[in-house]
């Protein structure tokens, strides 16, 4: 019987997977072999050796210790493009907010509040404050053209927006589902130079981090707004509140504030609040749980964060599935620990420093075999399926 933990409530939707005569799962689980989670940090967790696997319900793994896991052989997943819907909408309300001062004239209309019949009267001569462009026929510049990026790119177009797009790691399968209306832009210069509105949709990386900055914003056009909905850390917030008091910047609008932002002017700041939709919620656990459920029963690993994927159709024969250090000749003597059974089938991934074997073997895997494979130098983990 496996073992979940869930670390946070998760919805149903995921939950129902398990098959209540294989699976058991709670808050509370003395040798779990996966975790569910959302946004419980795991950081200061001791991991238990029966832990194979964690699985976070959305996107992010901030709160996950990743590199903790690789050492020690628990696979991380993700579940990109779960909550992807969910942020486009968001992303497209606050486009439409950027250019017709939304938040700012709810406010002001409260103001007003007392006036009895001259609130129709004081509406009307005041609007004019809160005027601004649309959107259609301006342009838009996506830089990211994941999962989310790919839906805001084509909901904008769909929108009468001229729409460039920026990514040089763009997927197949991202390209296939890209409108051929986007223009692919060679380079952040093109964007910054050609777009009225900016919107970030990358992950947080060393070559990310600070991306929006003094020297990036004055490539931009005068006026330019901006949306970040993806990390607080792609924006030098120095920079960002200067050029905004300097009119290069019109509006920035984001679900990471911070607090030097909150009282500026210029800013439209939201809680983080792009996936928190129950449809969303339903979609991220229901693949978190399909994600554990094939690899506890097949091995196969999809949208791991920290080790390669690797898919073989599952046989009857037994299985064992290795991680291990990407190094040489490791494949060779896991070959020869297994040299008494025949070797019907093979795969071997790597993802940076980490490696995933999987092999079917015609004969019973024993414990001598597995503790031969186990003392191999570079070899992490291993786990038979049967």
């Amino acid at each position: 019987m496996f073992q979940i933990q869930t670390m946070n409530k998760i919805s149903p939707a995921g939950l129902d997977n398990f098959d209540r005569t294989k699976y058991t799962w709670g808050d509370e689980m003395n040798e779990p072999d996966a975790i569910m989670v959302r946004s419980a940090a795991l950081h200061e967790m001791e991991f238990p050796a029966s832990l194979k696997a964690i699985a976070r319900a959305g996107a992010g793994v901030n709160n996950i210790p990743v590199d903790k896991c690789s050492e020690q052989g628990i696979v991380v997943f993700n579940t990109p493009g779960a909550n992807a819907n969910a942020v486009k909408e968001m992303v497209i309300m606050a486009l439409l907010m950027a250019s017709r001062k939304v938040a700012a004239s709810m406010d002001w209309v409260k103001t007003l509040k007392g006036n009895g019949a001259e609130v129709t009267k004081l509406v009307e001569k005041g609007k004019s404050q809160f005027a601004g462009p649309e959107i259609m026929g301006k342009k838009l510049g996506v830089i990211g053209l994941g999962a989310i990026g790919i839906l805001v790119a084509n909901a904008a177009q769909a929108l009468g927006m001229t729409v460039y797009g920026y990514d040089p790691y763009i997927s197949v399968d991202g390209a296939w589902g890209l409108s051929q209306s986007v223009i692919h832009a060679n380079s952040l210069k093109e964007i910054y130079e050609n777009c009225d509105y900016i919107t970030l949709h990358v992950p947080a990386t060393k070559e990310t981090k600070g991306c929006i900055n003094a020297s990036s914003i004055k490539m931009m056009k005068p006026g330019v707004r901006i949306l970040n909905f993806a990390r607080g850390e792609l924006v030098e917030t120095a920079d960002l509140l200067e050029a905004l008091d300097e009119r290069q910047v019109k509006v920035y609008l984001t679900d990471f504030p911070t607090d030097e932002m909150l009282d500026h002017p210029g800013v439209v700041a939201f809680p983080h609040l792009g996936a928190s939709t129950p449809e969303s919620e339903d979609n991220c656990a229901r693949m978190a749980a399909l994600e554990l459920i094939d690899f506890l029963e097949n091995g196969n690993i999809k949208n791991s964060v920290n080790l390669p994927n690797a898919s073989m159709p599952k046989t009857n024969l037994d299985r064992v599935c290795i991680i291990h250090k990407n190094v040489k000749t490791i494949i060779s003597q896991i070959s020869t620990a297994l040299s008494a059974l025949n070797i019907e089938n093979m795969l071997n991934k790597s993802k940076g420093d980490y490696a995933y074997t999987m092999l079917d073997v015609d004969g019973a895997v024993s414990n001598d075999i597995v503790e031969a494979i186990q003392a191999i130098d570079g070899v992490i983990r291993v786990l038979v399926i049967q």
